[in-house]
Parts: structure tokens; sequence; C-alpha cells
């Protein structure tokens, strides 16, 4: 952030008094610029023994497959929001279910929130930010190309809960990859 958002001045990167964490504070009129995770809502699309999955036709991890999930917007709760966007990106209606996983990524401040959903019919195909969309059994899953860790987890847990008889709810932590050093 370069300029506030009231007046248009220049801010600046500071401890205000008062708080513990660095804030952008406007030089001018003072105002103090919060910025907050944003959320990410989503389904976990099912139809019979299947879930949908929608390749990803925008980066981040384009070509990759992942679930219909996006940015929830203002205004709306997160089942509407997980709704829309799985309309928006599978043009699929769905009834949305229980609350399934809550996933925290706090290096690039995202919070995922997954939903279990029926979906309603089989009148679904890609949106405009996805290549193409499918059903898939748990065994063509194509787990080495699913575009996001949360994705990954959140499919093992679900497949897991399926034999087990009873859908559990998840939450966990996305630490950032550590990569190897080099010389």
């Amino acid at each position: 952030m370069k300029f506030c958002s009231n007046c248009g001045a220049t801010v600046e990167l500071r401890v205000p008094e008062g708080d513990a964490l660095p804030r952008f504070v406007c030089t001018a009129c003072h105002t103090i610029h919060y910025q907050n995770p944003r959320m990410i809502v989503g389904c976990i699309v099912e139809w019979e023994d299947k879930v949908l999955l929608c390749k990803r036709a925008i980066e981040p991890r384009y070509g990759l497959w992942t679930v219909p999930a996006g940015f929830m917007e203002n205004g709306e709760t997160t089942f509407q929001g997980a709704a829309r966007e799985t309309l928006e990106e599978a043009n699929a209606r769905v009834e949305i279910g229980q609350l399934y996983a809550l996933y925290n990524i706090p290096h690039i401040n995202q919070v995922y929130i997954l939903f279990r959903a029926r979906l309603l019919d089989l009148d679904f195909s890609a949106g405009a930010e996805t290549l193409e969309t499918a059903l898939f059994a748990e065994q063509d899953i194509p787990w080495e190309q699913l575009a996001f860790a949360t994705v990954r987890n959140t499919l093992t847990h679900y497949y897991s809960d399926r034999k087990a008889g009873e859908y559990k709810f998840h939450m966990g932590t996305i630490e950032p990859l550590q990569r190897p050093a080099t010389r």
C-alpha cells in the first residue's frame, strides 16, 4: 500500500499507538489501514461416489485440478459464497451441506473454508476461470495434478472418512514448503 484510500496522501508502515502490529498509517489524516486475511470458500461437490473437480484456467497453478472455491465477497455468508463460487467455476448448482474443513494459511494470509455439497443435477461445465470440469471416483483423482495442499488434504480426509462411515470436521494449518538449500 502506498496511498491512503481516505485522502490520497502517502502512508507509512508503523505500529500505531495502542496497537501491537505494524499497520499502514496515513501521514496526513492518520487513518489506520488494517489488512486482514482473505477468506476462501468452496465445496467438495458430491455425486454418488464421485466428486467434482475443476481444472484451473487462471494463475496460480494454471492447468491443475482443484475443488470449486474462491474469495468470499462482502455481504455474503460463507455458504452463499461457496455456492456462488461453485456456480461460477463449474456452472454447477449445489445444496450446501456440513462444514467439512478449515485450513489456516498464515504465510499467504488466507483461510480456506470448505463445505460438503450435493450436486443437484449433471448440468455442469467449465466457467470463466476453469478449463475443464469432471466427476472423479477416488481411484481416478489426479493426485499429482492437484493445485493446492488444502485440496489434497481435504480429499485425503474425505475418502478416509467415507471409508470409516463418518464425516468429521477437519482443521489444520498449511505451512510454506521448505526448499532445500542450494550451494
